[in-house]
């Protein structure tokens, strides 16, 4: 709430912007006079030049939107933002850079993004979590706060052990899983599938330590 009040945003899948323009724009409606600096990444040529093109018409710097595979190529190594969004591609397979993703699993642990494990190779959506997650903020610097999107797979898939299961294990043991909301069905176009929005957070309320809220909202659209 405070005048001139700096936060950084990052979307690691982020299209044309849309998420990155929408957060902006209802930040400045909360604090006219705050400043939300926005980051992201894209993969795909003319969605990322839409994205640039919309940035510099709101004056944001283009240098933090990069092109290029969050997964091999991370554009933001060694950054960490206060709130971060994304609404990640369902069920697109990973193969392309599994090698890649395998040899930061297995060389670098928990010291890389994909310590927790690897999900299955048809289902990517845990690998952007991972990946968003290793971008918090340290609690002592005020920690950060994760929206993203998912199909229902990561609440569900894997057996005891897993790649899968291991990431959803890890995830809650840190007491990072503060929120599930369960959102209408074809609420996205051209999906008839279950979403459903994670919030991910390592700066939980004392009232919320220890706990995740699950939210139907499946009524209300």
């Amino acid at each position: 709430t405070k005048p001139g009040t700096v936060r950084t945003l990052f979307d690691p899948a982020c299209g044309t912007g849309g998420m990155l323009s929408v957060s902006e724009d209802y930040l400045r409606q909360l604090n006219p006079g705050a400043v939300l600096e926005v980051f992201g990444q894209e993969l795909n040529d003319e969605t990322y030049a839409i994205c640039r093109s919309d940035m510099l018409l709101k004056g944001q710097d283009v240098s933090h939107i990069i092109w290029g595979n969050s997964f091999s190529e991370d554009g933001h190594s060694g950054r960490d933002f206060d709130y971060m969004l994304a609404n990640p591609p369902f069920g697109v397979e990973w193969k392309k850079v599994e090698s890649d993703v395998r040899k930061e699993h297995m060389q670098l642990g928990f010291r890389g993004r994909f310590g927790a494990g690897l999900p299955r190779i048809n289902d990517g959506v845990f690998l952007f979590l991972q990946h968003m997650i290793s971008k918090m903020k340290p609690v002592g610097d005020g920690g950060s706060r994760i929206g993203i999107v998912f199909p229902g797979s990561p609440l569900i898939a894997g057996s005891a052990g897993s790649g899968t299961a291991e990431i959803r294990r890890w995830i809650i043991e840190h007491d990072w899983l503060e929120t599930v909301v369960a959102l209408p069905d074809r609420l996205f176009y051209n999906t008839e599938i279950g979403t459903y929005v994670w919030i991910v957070s390592n700066r939980k309320s004392p009232t919320r330590l220890g706990k995740v809220q699950l939210i139907d909202a499946r009524d209300f659209f």
